[in-house]
């Protein structure tokens, strides 16, 4: 019984003195529960949305104010029209529009029944059916409250209309994320470890005192995960069109650019973490929980990243599959162009110029 205190004495020994396993068994548990805590939520809060007031009445003014008390809606007001309203959309500001009617109150009173329109950006399906959701149990609220002192109720009509993906299908909101999340995990992934492998096994060594520069090593070595990630591209891309019938409704050709950036970005990231690491198991560890589950949570993809708290919405801008995502949602689905995408173009490549920059200089053509 002594031999075996004095053992679990030393294992518990070499456990605290390890830093890294401390952090591992204490600090990522805590920071697992506190980001999934505030990170993994679907409800609809503070979401913005538009609303176009063309009766200007008081029952309008009503339902907006019944709008705007909820925690649920940040509201804009705007005289816009059609065409400006869909535009507003494009550019990815909003998540709704109510737009009232002219003569809205005179048709309650006269025909005992108004209609409004509820416009959402479908691309997000769940997001959407959750604000048309809230906004229509609001509309119901007023109702009834009028109706309470009116022998003859009045009625008011929500017409909703899904913007760029009417028919609700589950592709649109899935495609662009899995694209995010498959290119991310291979390209970052994969890279990383095959780099460390070389280190383990000492071929490294031989391959630095070949006559090929040291730099050309680490790319030759990333290359092939480049084509094959090219091919992941054109393989999601080929069953989203003929099996799941999600049409590409922008630019081909600009998807096809924008994803080879996407690419770039992750394999220089995978050869940072490959210099920065000595172990396949370390930077698979790395790759796994520093691009899987960040990818998942703050892409977009999954939650909402209006909901989270301001401190993780700022943390979700370094992940290059945030910028990704939007950008292959609104040339698949919106068919926008560059003019509408540059400024998530510049971010991915200024990533990419950082994460290649660090990774040259960090990078050392002598093993110790």
């Amino acid at each position: 019984m002594k031999q075996f205190i004095a053992f679990v004495r030393k294992e518990f020994f070499h456990v605290l003195r390890d830093r890294r396993t401390l952090l591992i068994l204490f600090g990522m548990p805590i920071a697992q529960i506190l980001i999934f805590g505030f990170a993994l939520t679907n409800e609809v809060k503070d979401s913005e949305i538009l609303v176009v007031d063309y009766a200007k009445d008081d029952a309008s003014q009503q339902i907006i104010s019944e709008i705007g008390a909820s925690r649920y809606f940040d509201i804009r007001n705007a005289a816009l029209t059609h065409k400006e309203i869909l535009s507003t959309f494009q550019q990815g500001k909003i998540k709704a529009v109510v737009v009232f009617p002219a003569g809205f109150n005179r048709d309650l009173l006269h025909d005992n029944q108004a209609h409004i329109q509820i416009i959402t950006d479908a691309t997000d399906i769940n997001t959407a059916n959750m604000i048309t959701n809230y906004l229509t149990s609001i509309i119901r609220d007023y109702q009834t409250k009028i109706n309470e002192n009116f022998s003859i109720p009045y009625q008011i009509i929500p017409e909703t209309r899904m913007l760029y993906n009417p028919q609700l299908k589950g592709a649109h909101g899935f495609v662009p994320g899995v694209m995010a999340l498959v290119l991310m995990l291979v390209s970052v992934m994969m890279t990383a470890i095959s780099i460390v492998k070389e280190k383990e096994t000492g071929t490294m060594e031989i391959l630095l005192v070949s006559p090929f520069k040291p730099v050309l090593v680490i790319f030759a070595k990333a290359f092939p995960y480049f084509i094959l990630s090219l091919i992941n591209v054109t393989a999601i891309l080929f069953l989203s069109v003929f099996a799941l019938q999600l049409p590409v409704k922008g630019s081909l050709l600009l998807l096809f650019a924008e994803s080879t950036l996407f690419i770039i970005t992750c394999l220089t990231l995978g050869i940072f973490i490959s210099i920065k690491t000595d172990s396949q198991q370390i930077a698979m560890l790395i790759s796994l929980m520093g691009m899987l589950l960040p990818t998942m949570m703050f892409s977009g993809f999954l939650f909402p990243i209006e909901n989270m708290p301001v401190p993780l919405q700022v943390v979700s801008n370094i992940i290059p599959s945030k910028w990704y995502y939007i950008i292959v949602k609104s040339i698949m689905i919106k068919g926008l162009g560059i003019a509408a995408l540059w400024k998530e173009t510049l971010i991915l490549a200024g990533m990419t110029l950082f994460l290649l920059t660090i990774s040259l200089k960090s990078f050392k053509i002598r093993l110790q």
